[in-house]
């Protein structure tokens, strides 16, 4: 159904992104599937796709739906948030350019005053048009620029013939609409002569990849401004999807054997920097973005090279390193789908070890830094299973967890999201997973497994602050029961032991402690002991939960 038209604004984002994410869903495996250059790896719709997917979700965040009494975005709001969004979820070399074209875009868009009458009718007319051809064009050059050697026939040809287009058309257009039908008719021609540019894939008969997902974003964004439909993504040669062994993404190619990919805290000079330091170590070298935030990717032999590289220049985190060889094994040997699999998010390598012993895939991360959507359906798609249930094992990942599920069910797979907001609950839930027996009542022991399991957990106050319990102070121990603090301590033993108490109050039969790495387990013989003396009937087990996780997790079965 075509979509109303918009005037340039932050409606017209928030749609633009929408219809960005489900343009690339229809045309990612076609994509994926003509994929040759830089790297044969079959993965650029794939990773245009999950791009565009964490933009589109920054988007969502900072534009509101039109809910009466919310406030409304303005433009700026809306292109940086895309701009953003894209940043920190860019994956592989064709989803790092993408991300530098949206953040060319909200260098010009998201800087200029958007309020007030005039503003409003610029919105929708002939200076809007040329604001959008400026952005464009900055898109275009930012992209040259954040790719160490440009080469042509590629995204980038694509993305400089639809800016030429867009500001040819903005000379005499009234409408920002026109400007976007001008650039993306230019990128479908740009697209189509790009075989004619570039060896590789003239030689494999087909047009560049990175080229075809940037086709279909420039699609998307002339939907969103003019409420008409374009016509689907056409890869040539490839309107049906292509057996494996006769994709061309599948050859052997020389070249560098690891794509390291991290984002980088840094200022702009030490950036500079590491763009020499990282240049002579491989290829694919893109380095985007600004402000402090940057993303890098890279092709080497060396991955140790070019994370140290980032350390020298900053702050480097997210470091994803892959090896095109063993990932190209693990997707042609498409091993049989097992039955069904449990995905659970922890903190700690002694978490994790524990949940990969109990048969699970895990997601490990960090403080601060939650897993995304496209996180946890990646973990969805390593369990390879039919049916698959997923664990958060925390209350603020619910929504990120739902939003996987629904993704994972339109692949095909029969997704149960149980909603266990920590941990221990997690562990209650796989001591009684029964892979074997109807998904159904799996489901349902698991999920009454995790909430009859109450949890209890430490931390330590970092300021100065009001709580359920009081007020505390900075270096305090906080004990908190399902979420609340329940106690204020000044240490962490007598903290611990009140919570404790608390928990068996009501009862149990099984004590779960979770220990952080600089907790002594002189703690955890204490509270074993009292266990043993106050509740003969009750057992207690104790972990270690490793890094990043809290001092101590209790868990009351």
């Amino acid at each position: 159904m075509p979509h109303e038209p918009h005037t340039l604004d932050a409606d017209a984002v928030r749609t633009w992104s929408s219809l960005a994410v489900a343009a690339l869903g229809r045309a990612r495996e076609d994509i994926d599937a003509i994929n040759v250059y830089p790297v044969a790896d079959a993965d650029t719709g794939t990773n245009l796709y999950l791009t565009a997917e964490s933009a589109a979700r920054q988007v969502e965040a900072a534009v509101p739906d039109g809910t009466p009494g919310t406030a409304s975005a303005t433009l700026g709001t809306a292109v940086r948030a895309y701009a953003h969004g894209a940043l920190i979820g860019a994956r592989g070399n064709s989803g790092t350019i993408l991300a530098q074209l949206l953040r060319g875009v909200a260098d010009v868009l998201g800087t200029e005053p958007e309020e007030g009458p005039a503003a409003d009718e610029a919105a929708g007319g002939a200076e809007a048009a040329r604001r959008l051809a400026h952005a464009l064009t900055r898109a275009a050059e930012s992209a040259y620029r954040a790719v160490a050697h440009p080469v042509e026939g590629t995204m980038l040809t694509v993305a400089a013939a639809a800016a030429r287009a867009a500001e040819s058309a903005a000379a005499s257009a009234v409408t920002p609409a026109a400007v976007a039908r001008a650039a993306y008719d230019a990128a479908r021609t740009a697209l189509d002569a790009t075989p004619g540019q570039l060896t590789e894939l003239g030689r494999a008969g087909v047009v560049d990849a990175g080229g075809c997902g940037l086709v279909a974003v420039l699609g998307a964004l002339w939907q969103a401004l003019s409420g008409e439909q374009p016509a689907p993504v056409a890869v040539p040669g490839r309107a049906v999807p292509v057996p494996r062994q006769d994709r061309p993404c599948v050859q052997q190619q020389d070249g560098p054997a690891y794509e390291v990919i991290y984002l980088l805290e840094a200022t702009d000079e030490a950036v500079a920097d590491l763009r020499e330091r990282l240049d002579p170590l491989g290829d694919s070298l893109v380095v985007v973005g600004g402000d402090g935030l940057w993303h890098v990717h890279v092709h080497v032999d060396d991955p140790g090279a070019a994370v140290e590289a980032g350390v020298t220049a900053g702050r480097p985190y997210r470091i994803r390193i892959t090896h095109f060889r063993a990932e190209e094994l693990r997707r042609t040997a498409r091993p049989e789908r097992v039955q069904r699999a449990v995905v659970a998010v922890v903190q700690g390598e002694g978490l994790a070890g524990l949940c990969q012993e109990a048969g699970a895939t895990t997601v490990l991360v960090r403080p601060g830094e939650p897993p995304t959507e496209a996180d946890l359906l990646d973990a969805v798609r390593r369990a390879h299973a039919r049916e698959v249930v997923l664990l958060p094992n925390d209350v603020e990942l619910r929504a990120t967890a739902a939003a996987a599920a629904v993704a994972a069910r339109a692949e095909g797979v029969r997704v149960s999201l149980i909603p266990t907001r920590s941990a221990v609950q997690g562990l209650a839930a796989l001591a009684v997973h029964e892979p074997d027996g109807s998904f159904d009542e799996d489901v349902v022991a698991m999920t009454a497994a995790a909430g009859a399991t109450r949890y209890g957990e430490l931390a330590v106050a970092e300021r100065r602050s009001f709580t359920s319990a009081g007020i505390c102070q900075a270096g305090d121990v906080l004990g908190l029961i399902d979420g609340d603090v329940v106690v204020i301590g000044p240490g962490l033993q007598e903290t611990a032991e009140a919570v404790l108490d608390r928990m068996l109050g009501g009862g149990g039969e099984l004590v779960t402690l979770l220990l952080g790495p600089d907790v002594p387990d002189t703690l955890a013989a204490r509270l074993e002991a009292r266990v043993r003396e106050g509740h003969l009937a009750v057992d207690t087990v104790t972990y270690r939960a490793g890094r990043h996780s809290a001092p101590l997790v209790i868990g009351v079965e």
